[in-house]
């Protein structure tokens, strides 16, 4: 696939999978892709009780002044976290994010350090650092830019995709904002705002977007600047599968695009999830696992959930390689309990692996020492007979 891009990676949304990369470890600016993580901040703060939807927010100075998307707020302004939640989400709104990490965090600064600990947690690169809430550069940020964190922001395309995958599996309401079209800040404002993200399925029937609008996309986070070029990290859902898409550094703003839909298609037309175990499944290798002193000497295994993996379409069934093990003996000693776990699946398809728990299936009862004891008389020679 040739793309007009500086980087580029494409992963399955559930799994982490990688389906397709291009460059994708070189640190680049991520302009205002690098939202994702003060969505992802916010949204946890929400889900923590130290913030609500309905909480009224004050526009500090900064907040105001801050330059590029947004100019929606004035100094002193209230509005609540919905709404600027909205405006940084659908209008990528820079006075609304920094007000969103100065209630957070108290400064902007301080909300920049709590992205970067998060991209650590998340595993993120080395490589990856925030030095604001925004994207902005150092330059753009004038007498705002931080004091003690150095350097500029910057994710490889890899990052961006790994923290939509954080975003969309710990706060998939986020997309409930990032699909929106359009809408008002304010409902006596004149005109609304309008997503940058046109690709959005709700743009099919936008007499200007619909050649971009693409079947079952609904996020995530468009970002430019001078040094940052066009990026955009996209995500779409078809037939029970979801794709992450990242673009960086492409020339133009219909090019994001058009890259975008590339490298999407690549993945619907190539790839499928396909659930290979399902879930309270007998396992052929590990049906039962012995255990001791129960009232039987071994209980029935299943597993725990199911397990998909990402295939090219078509794959034969023999190339799912499935193998099963108990846990350690210090672990199989009764009582058992009915959803204990007694082992572990794993399955391995074309270097990828999935695992997944082995459950008791039913509970096993502590034997008597009574029943144990002719148990082990049995045991000796049963021994005995096999070795003479």
């Amino acid at each position: 696939m040739k793309l007009e891009a500086k980087a580029a990676i494409l992963i399955e949304a559930s799994t982490g999978q990688v389906l397709y990369e291009y460059n994708a470890d070189e640190a680049l600016p991520p302009a205002s892709m690098s939202k994702m993580m003060t969505e992802y901040l916010v949204m946890e703060a929400i889900k923590s009780g130290k913030l609500s939807w309905d909480e009224m927010v004050t526009t500090s100075k900064y907040a105001s002044e801050v330059i590029g998307s947004g100019d929606l707020l004035a100094e002193g302004e209230q509005a609540s976290v919905r709404s600027l939640f909205e405006a940084m989400s659908i209008y990528s709104a820079n006075d609304a994010s920094v007000a969103l990490a100065e209630r957070v965090a108290g400064t902007e600064e301080n909300f920049a350090k709590m992205m970067n600990d998060k991209a650590r947690e998340m595993g993120l690169s080395p490589q990856a650092h925030f030095i604001n809430a925004t994207g902005l550069s150092r330059a753009d940020l004038k007498q705002y830019a931080p004091k003690e964190l150095q350097g500029e922001t910057l994710l490889t395309a890899r990052d961006a995709a790994l923290l939509a995958y954080y975003i969309i599996k710990d706060h998939k309401e986020v997309l409930e904002f990032t699909k929106i079209p359009q809408k008002k800040f304010r409902e006596k404002d004149a005109s609304p705002m309008v997503n940058w993200n046109w690709m959005l399925e709700g743009n099919k029937d936008n007499l200007y977007l619909k050649s971009y609008a693409y079947p079952g996309l609904d996020g995530l986070k468009t970002g430019s600047t001078k040094e940052a070029g066009y990026c955009f990290t996209g995500t779409a859902e078809r037939n029970g599968m979801r794709l992450i898409s990242v673009v960086m550094n492409t020339p133009s703003e219909p090019k994001r695009f058009r890259e975008t839909a590339k490298v999407l298609n690549y993945g619907f037309d190539n790839f499928e999830l396909k659930q290979v175990v399902s879930a309270n499944a007998e396992i052929d290798s590990l049906k039962t696992v012995n255990i001791k002193k129960g009232v039987l000497t071994s209980v029935p295994v299943v597993t725990e959930k199911p397990i998909s993996i990402v295939a090219k379409k078509g794959a034969a069934a023999e190339e799912f390689k499935i193998a099963a093990a108990p846990v350690g003996e210090e672990s199989l000693v009764a009582p058992i309990k009915k959803g204990q776990v007694l082992g572990t699946a794993k399955v391995t398809y074309n270097g990828t692996e999935q695992t997944v728990n082995l459950i008791a299936a039913q509970d096993v009862e502590k034997g008597s020492w009574f029943r144990l004891f002719f148990r082990a008389i049995k045991d000796f020679f049963v021994d005995l007979f096999n070795g003479s």
